[in-house]
């Protein structure tokens, strides 16, 4: 190859052809295709560490960057993901390999967390227990590891206690069947204990006046005339 390039590059002179141009068109397209092919052959190199190091497999439920979804296809070049709303999204593989990877399949177990407040003159620990009870009793959440049931914060209306509990074969639709199954039964046994959810709420006090003076409006019916001074 480099025999044909100089022999070229000879015939070229030998016909009056300006090389300066050439040559100059030449370096830039090498420039452009040397970027190209860096991020090609960056793709390819990280596809093939994904495919060894495996922190995902089709079918796994994964978050990489701020992109969220099922695993649907993994190629030397891109990653599919199908996300909750029926899109497919492609990402690069040298952007998968450089992001965090969040893996919710691979344990097999997810845990979830749901807030729910309580009334200050509320008992903390009935509330509790009554949650877990709740909670366990429903098919949509395992028993191994145990649910959860904590006072966490003080809220503005309401003590807020952090309820957490955990599902198998995570999936997007068990995640939120899980979620919704958690919050009736929680509302309905509160409801059936009389343990009251407040809605927020805000309490406004005054106080006694201390001192000052009042500003009173006086209406023109009422004000008394002012008399007219001479000028001196």
């Amino acid at each position: 190859l480099s025999l044909f390039a100089v022999v070229g590059l000879g015939l070229l002179t030998v016909w009056g052809t300006e090389l300066r141009g050439l040559l100059v068109g030449a370096g830039f397209l090498g420039i452009v295709v040397g970027l190209a092919a860096r991020q090609t052959l960056g793709s390819m190199l990280a596809g093939f560490v994904l495919m060894f190091s495996r922190p995902f497999t089709i079918g796994d439920w994964v978050r990489v960057g701020d992109q969220d979804g099922i695993v649907t296809d993994i190629t030397i070049f891109n990653t599919r993901l199908e996300n909750f709303d029926g899109e497919f999204v492609v990402i690069p593989n040298d952007k998968v390999s450089n992001q965090a990877i969040i893996n919710r399949s691979q344990k097999g177990l997810l845990r979830l967390r749901v807030d729910v407040g309580i009334d200050y003159a509320d008992d903390p620990d009935h509330a509790k227990q009554v949650a877990l009870e709740a909670i366990s009793d429903l098919p949509e959440v395992v028993n191994a590891p145990p649910p959860q049931v904590f006072p966490k914060s003080f809220g503005d209306s309401a003590v807020v206690m952090e309820m957490r509990f955990w599902i198998d074969h995570p999936t997007p639709p068990r995640k939120w069947k899980a979620v919704s199954a958690v919050v009736t039964s929680v509302k309905e046994a509160f409801e059936a204990e009389g343990i009251k959810i407040p809605f927020p709420q805000q309490e406004l006090s005054g106080r006694a006046e201390t001192g000052g003076f009042r500003v009173q409006d006086v209406t023109e019916s009422t004000a008394e005339p002012v008399e007219p001074r001479e000028q001196d």
